[in-house]
């Protein structure tokens, strides 16, 4: 296979010019300056969160005899009520001052800040002054509600686009590591009935000096828009926000999605003290082995995201976890009513002793495991999609919308406790609302659906070796020529694609009832040939010039039809039509492996081989260099396709 001549467009310029090239590993971020700091002052920010949080909510819950006035069974609830009530009020101010002022100063601002903070709080324990600890409370809101815009707009100035995904994967990993340690310090320390109050006041107030020395260490990161002048009024400049994020639907709906799993987050971290104590039988110490291993699956499920989608922003990983949170919260539900039951509360010894316990740890395992596959490519397409001028007012508007999502999560626990539903019945009823909610953000963004399936077809059947891929412009409009060898052609494309593509099909492929649907939700663009429909043709022509106009890319198998051959039919003017219309760069690009499959028209077919790795059957997409739309002509084009395809078909 050649590679064209050096006279030939370059591809367009991609998103991530200048930035440092990927490295081999997504821990290798861990070694450098422009990532580590940051990771570990987030760190130690959020286990400090879940020390004095986990902390607090074990002594009301086990020692609430020591704080009058207090409800242990709804204060767990309201704890995360008070927390969560700063994001409401402050992230549209903080969004503003993220994208105002240099986010690496604003990071060592926020990290003195916390450190005033854990003084209120360490009074607190001290006293057992259930106030002083609500405010605390409330005041590391706050500071969260601050850091958050700068948090998520950080990674998109300093990784290139490539890096995002492994990025975003390390950072919600490193959150539920802090989580895991900070519940089990926090829970440690609030079990030791003397001195437990003290010790949770000196490590709140440690680890938030170690996070303001580690934030020292954090590179400059300019402002992106330091002439903003600063609306101070919260409801304006909230509403503000949310109209800038439904700019793009897919980034706005993006942005319900995150919240959604906040929701169903903070409803099981909240209850796990509850579900330890009444359902459970078990000690304080077994809600660190249940927090634990949510943290893990969680940590996990983020790590494997970049793995799952070759460092690309792959939106089918999304409906996968909201399918695996709703399949392991039913699952854990039912196993909630097949617990044996003991007399006493449970050590973990004894806990973990019993194999149906075992059942709920693999629930809530693959449950959390679930939500770090959906949550990732969430975040990291809202920053790659946001514009960067306004980038941490959009991730504002994302912690507005998480506030109060997770607000009527609280709101939504206290009223079916009151109602007098128990723990697995909370569990059942976020399970049930997870599908409704899936199914409607899908029917919105048929992206994420159909990548899904993408994904699973090329994932399960296939092992796909790309050539080039880089070549495929990730901003700006192209068109992409490809041969037409099956029915899943446009499926493959569009699973190894790193942006959505509208693809130019025979309109004759919109009558059949699954295929009419994928592709109508695709937004593909029925043809016809001039002498079968002159007018469905030029509404085509017309559709493909609107869709390049708009910056995107349009994909067409120029033969026409599905090759009855294996070999390529000679390319037909469709293309010379577009590009004339519109003159953009065309992506010659090549499929083999897929002829002799049942996805073909060959005489003698077979079934892909599934999931075994070494036994998957095996095809390649090649792409070419651009050419200009000078040089596009059909011969000019097949030949390449021709060249890149190969000899295997």
């Amino acid at each position: 296979m050649n590679d064209r001549p050096s006279s030939s467009v370059r591809p367009a310029a991609r998103a991530d010019r200048g930035q440092p090239p990927p490295t081999h590993s997504q821990f290798g971020l861990l070694r450098e300056r422009r990532f580590a700091p940051f990771f570990w002052t987030q760190f130690f920010g959020a286990m400090n969160d879940n020390v004095f949080k986990i902390g607090f909510t074990s002594l009301v819950t086990f020692q609430a005899a020591r704080f009058s006035g207090v409800d242990a069974k709804t204060a767990a609830f309201l704890i995360s009520a008070i927390f969560i009530l700063p994001f409401v009020l402050f992230s549209a101010t903080s969004g503003q001052i993220a994208d105002k002022y240099d986010k690496a100063a604003l990071t060592r601002w926020v990290k003195t800040f916390e450190i005033a903070v854990m003084l209120v709080g360490a009074m607190g324990f001290w006293l057992h002054s259930a106030p002083l600890l609500y405010a605390c409370t409330f005041l590391m809101g706050a500071h969260s509600a601050v850091f958050g815009p700068v948090k998520y707009s950080y990674l998109p100035q300093q990784l290139s686009k490539a890096e995002l995904v492994g990025g975003n994967g390390l950072v919600e990993m490193g959150t539920f590591v802090a989580i895991l340690f900070g519940t089990i310090a926090g829970g440690a320390a609030a079990g030791m009935n003397e001195h437990g109050a003290l010790l949770l006041a000196g490590l709140c107030v440690a680890l938030a000096l170690m996070g303001r020395a580690v934030s020292s260490f954090v590179p400059l990161t300019p402002a992106p828009q330091p002439d903003l002048a600063i609306n101070w009024n919260p409801f304006s400049e909230t509403w503000r926000n949310v109209r800038l994020a439904r700019a793009d639907r897919a980034v706005f709906l993006s942005l319900l999605g995150i919240s959604w799993l906040w929701f169903v987050g903070a409803t099981f971290l909240s209850s796990f003290f509850r579900f330890a104590k009444d359902v459970l039988s078990a000690s304080p110490d077994v809600v660190t082995v249940l927090l634990a291993t949510f943290s893990v699956g969680i940590g996990i499920g983020s790590l494997l995201c970049e793995r799952l989608s070759r460092r690309r922003i792959e939106l089918g990983l999304v409906p996968l976890g909201s399918i695996g949170m709703s399949v392991f919260a039913i699952d854990l539900y039912l196993a909630s009513h097949a617990l044996p039951q003991a007399g006493h509360l449970l050590s973990v010894g004894e806990f973990l002793a019993l194999p149906a316990h075992w059942r709920v740890l693999a629930d809530l395992f693959l449950l959390a495991l679930s939500g770090g596959l959906y949550s990732v490519p969430l975040y990291a397409l809202v920053q790659s999609r946001s514009p960067p001028s306004h980038r941490a007012r959009i991730i504002a508007a994302n912690n507005i919308l998480n506030a109060l999502f997770m607000i009527a999560s609280a709101l939504m626990a206290m009223g079916l406790t009151a109602l007098g539903v128990g723990i697995p019945g909370i569990f059942l009823t976020i399970a049930l609302l997870n599908i409704v909610v899936a199914s409607y953000i899908y029917s919105l963004v048929p992206e994420f659906l159909l990548r899904f399936l993408a994904w699973l077809l090329v994932h399960t059947f296939y092992r796909i070796r790309l050539v080039h891929p880089e070549r495929i412009p990730e901003e700006g409009p192209a068109v992409l020529v490809c041969n037409h060898v099956s029915y899943v052609d446009a499926i493959v494309i569009m699973a190894e694609s790193p942006r959505p593509i509208r693809f130019v099909m025979d309109h004759r492929i919109f009558r059949t009832p699954f295929a009419g649907w994928v592709f109508r939700h695709a937004k593909a663009i029925p043809i016809a040939p001039a002498r079968e429909d002159a007018e469905l043709l030029q509404k085509a022509y017309d559709a493909c010039a609107q869709a390049l106009a708009e910056g995107e890319l349009v994909c067409i198998f120029p033969e026409g039809r599905l090759t009855s051959s294996g070999d390529l039919s000679p390319f037909r003017q469709g293309v010379s039509g577009i590009i004339q219309r519109t003159p953009v760069p065309v992506v010659p690009m090549a499929l083999r492996g897929l002829w002799g499959s049942v996805f073909s028209r060959a005489a003698n077919t077979h079934w892909p081989r599934p999931l075994r790795r070494g036994m998957m059957s095996r095809l390649t997409l090649a792409v070419g260099e651009p050419f200009s739309p000078e040089e596009a002509t059909p011969e000019a084009l097949q030949q390449c396709v021709t060249e890149l395809r190969g000899a295997r078909k």
